[in-house]
């Protein structure tokens, strides 16, 4: 997770998008799947609500803001914990085998707890840096969020909170749950019928 790389592509997001609603303002439906939140969703949210400084002008965010009517998450957000981004990088559908080799195993994870140990401030600050966007991202609009029970990389438990936060803090939240589904896009074209 790297807030400087997140930032950089949400600027190059955003300018396509505002070169899109100069020709024409039409509504936006944000939409994010998987690590996207952490990725980039969060500095989109953080740019055009002016929490940190872009390359466009603020004219440029206002029109983005005026825009967007909604949010959607597919199994996401997630919380980049070391052991959650472990097993993400040794998920069988991220390194294309069923089973990583224990060498690739064993070196994830002991990279993982070394990088927990020498950044644990800073990534506890990045951490709830992206929570809080998040959830302040609550009045944008309706916010729909899929999610699986049997999900393996975005645990049911951590997306369904954020749902039941989102509500407290007075959101227009639909949880959609499944009990079996994909970890990924696939998911929105196999439940095709039931979204209809």
């Amino acid at each position: 997770f790297m807030p400087e790389k997140a930032a950089v592509l949400a600027d190059r997001v955003l300018t396509e998008l505002v070169k899109e609603l100069n020709i024409r303002p039409v509504p936006v439906v944000f939409a994010s799947f998987s690590g996207g939140p952490k990725g980039c969703t969060y500095k989109v949210l953080q740019l055009i609500e002016g929490r940190c400084k872009g390359q466009l002008s603020l004219g440029d965010y206002q029109l983005v803001r005026d825009c967007v009517c909604g949010q959607i998450y597919d199994s996401s957000p997630v919380d980049f914990v070391s052991d959650l981004g472990t097993r993400f990088l040794l998920h069988p559908s991220v390194l294309k085998m069923p089973e990583p080799p224990r060498v690739l195993s064993w070196m994830t994870r002991g990279i993982a707890s070394g990088l927990d140990t020498l950044f644990i401030g800073k990534f506890e600050a990045q951490r709830k840096e992206y929570w809080e966007t998040l959830y302040s991202s609550v009045h944008v609009g309706p916010i729909l969020i899929f999610c699986s029970e049997d999900d393996e990389l975005a645990p049911c438990s951590v997306v369904q909170n954020f749902g039941r936060r989102l509500l407290e803090l007075g959101g227009d939240v639909n949880l959609v749950k499944w009990h079996s589904s994909p970890h990924d896009i696939t998911s929105i074209t196999l439940r095709n019928t039931e979204l209809q």
